[in-house]
């Protein structure tokens, strides 16, 4: 482990400015890591500077790589980019807001030296997230690991280092969806967490969306790893089967005893609306998991990289 090379992943779009505070952050750490490293910027193109940034810090540190996308594919394809081309014994996502501190790579890669695969790091405190944000995590959390195959470390995200036998493992999974914290749970090996307090961003605003985000994330961690959804609608349909039984029952006893049910339209309109509602939640959710069986026959790329610097074709 004397001799490694570090491999940092950047996923970016519109970060002209964080962009120059995030390499002089790096390089201090790798600078006290002593090992040979590669920053790669996995670049979604965007309308701001981000890429005359990147290329003119390149100028300077060849180490400095840019993969550069023929249109916007998102973070988690570019993340997958970025382990695809990297070239390390290790590598280390991270995003390019500073969230995520650099500083704390120093600690993850300490614990990779001492035998651990994965090192994530795990959030103690989530600074300038609205309380609905820090609820739907929980909640999202919470439901994907009672109900997957899988288990996902809480209040983790896509920070963390993974070692070569990992990464390769990853680059065989063919996963359109790219829920990178799904996938490394699911390969497995040794996986250990480092705590730490994340920060605000440092500037500029996010391109996550804040009200339909974490949703989306967790709906990929839930329809991607679980067939839960698809036994739920099964058990929906004999509990309301068994029901309508139940209410048929009890209007042809009280007819025969005598006794006139009054049901009236309002009961009539709910019983319809509840019903046509319930159809629609589990045509849903059959069609979340045929988009994914969709998307997986058709096998296009998950992106495409229009310029190449500092990395082979």
């Amino acid at each position: 482990m004397k001799n490694y090379k570090l491999s940092v992943i950047v996923p970016v779009f519109n970060e002209e400015k964080n962009v120059p505070v995030l390499i002089e952050r790096l390089k201090k750490v790798i600078q006290n890591l002593k090992c040979d490293y590669e920053i790669i910027f996995a670049l979604d193109p965007c309308p701001d500077k981000t890429e005359e940034v990147i290329l003119e810090h390149r100028i300077n540190d060849k180490n400095i790589k840019l993969l550069k996308f023929s249109r916007r594919f998102g973070q988690p394809a570019a993340t997958m980019a970025g382990l695809a081309y990297c070239s390390g014994d290790i590598s280390v996502v991270i995003d390019a807001d500073l969230q995520d501190p650099p500083e704390l790579i120093e600690s993850l890669v300490e614990k990779w030296k001492e035998g651990n695969d994965v090192v994530f790091a795990q959030r103690r405190s989530r600074e300038g997230e609205t309380f609905i944000k820090k609820m739907v995590a929980y909640i999202g959390y919470w439901v994907i690991n009672r109900i997957t195959d899988i288990k996902i470390p809480k209040n983790t995200g896509d920070f963390r280092l993974m070692n070569r036998k990992v990464m390769d493992h990853l680059k065989k999974i063919h996963d359109n969806e790219g829920f990178l914290r799904g996938l490394v749970a699911y390969v497995g090996f040794k996986q250990i967490a480092v705590l730490y307090d994340r920060d605000a961003r440092l500037t500029g605003t996010g391109n996550y969306n804040r009200w339909l985000g974490s949703l989306t994330i967790g709906l990929n961690g839930i329809i991607g790893f679980s067939k839960y959804p698809l036994h739920f609608i099964s058990v929906l349909g004999l509990i309301i089967s068994f029901g309508s039984f139940v209410l048929g029952l009890t209007y042809f006893t009280m007819k025969i005893l005598g006794y006139e049910p009054i049901w009236g339209n309002p009961t009539l309109v709910m019983l319809i609306s509840f019903f046509s509602g319930v159809q629609l939640l589990c045509l849903g959710i059959i069609g979340q998991y045929m988009a994914r069986m969709y998307d997986a026959i058709k096998a296009r790329p998950a992106y495409i990289v229009s310029d190449f610097y500092g990395t082979e074709e």
